[in-house]
């Protein structure tokens, strides 16, 4: 779904987004991030004493299709990813959040340029994870509260996210100055349907694509970059009407899947206040 921020008075079963400033310590931060140019992103990186671990799900640095230099003679890497926004004007982003964070950097070296999260990608992080539970610890054996404890955990990821993009907010004078149309988690979940195919026919300029690990993969591998999104509206308006006369109903089909959208997420949400209650009776009990 959209990304997430953290606010004063969070609602658990929504998805939030919001503008953000990784110059404060407040954790009213966003994590829709955009990119900025190879070269000074890997110039930062060079310089910095941050440790790259990439996740096993990720072959390598995923697809390298070529080299480049950077202008200080180090190659730059490069992949259709980095196409796909220099010549379309389509944003490619990252649909998971988790920990270490530092798992994003080669990711954003390959071309992704921002990352999304939501309930249903922190419930999973949290609870196959043993990344959080020393900070948990913590909290819980502070006082703190399952839910007050949620938020912190990862308010904590949302911060170290924002950290890494700093100088992509600086290159981009503060970015999001203009309102984007998102395809949000652009993964197939029929096996039968082409892996790129809620990627491949979306490209377009001042549009983004949330991508979870398969449909990125995906892409780098065998994408085609080109611009599609207007390519056959025609055929498209007539595939709508078609639907329309067979009964369905646009309108009601939007809403159902909004509220089934959030349902899924709320679930998700209480399921990981279950999952942390569980570890932190667990934690009291070893602390007595």
């Amino acid at each position: 779904m959209a990304s997430i921020s953290k606010l004063s008075n969070p609602t658990p079963a929504s998805s939030f987004s919001s503008t953000f400033s990784p110059r404060t310590p407040q954790p009213k931060c966003l994590i829709r991030l955009l990119a900025t140019p190879a070269a000074t992103f890997n110039s930062k990186l060079s310089s910095s004493k941050l440790s790259v671990r990439t996740k096993p799900s990720l072959r390598g640095s995923l697809v390298v299709r070529c080299s480049q230099s950077d202008g200080n003679g180090n190659p730059v890497k490069r992949t259709y990813l980095h196409d796909l926004y220099e010549k379309e004007g389509h944003s490619p982003w990252y649909d998971n959040l988790c920990r270490p964070v530092t798992d994003l950097l080669p990711l954003i070296a390959s071309g992704v340029r921002g990352v999304t999260s939501n309930p249903a990608i922190f419930q999973k992080a949290i609870s196959t994870s043993n990344a959080y539970n020393d900070q948990f610890r913590e909290l819980v054996q502070s006082g703190k509260d399952i839910e007050s404890a949620y938020w912190e955990l990862v308010v904590k990821d949302i911060q170290d996210a924002c950290k890494l993009f700093e100088a992509i907010y600086d290159q981009t004078d503060a970015g999001a100055k203009k309102q984007r149309l998102l395809w949000a988690s652009t993964s197939v979940k029929n096996p039968a349907y082409p892996d790129t195919l809620y990627v491949a026919p979306l490209i377009g300029p001042d549009t983004v694509s949330t991508m979870p690990d398969q449909a990125l993969q995906a892409f780098v591998d065998h994408g085609t970059v080109s611009r599609t999104i207007d390519s056959n509206v025609s055929e498209a308006e007539g595939i709508y009407s078609a639907l329309e006369k067979l009964g369905i109903d646009w309108s009601y089909v939007g809403n159902q899947l909004e509220l089934e959208g959030v349902d899924s997420f709320k679930k998700s949400f209480d399921s990981l206040l279950d999952t942390l209650q569980e570890k932190a009776n667990s934690l009291k009990l070893v602390s007595l």
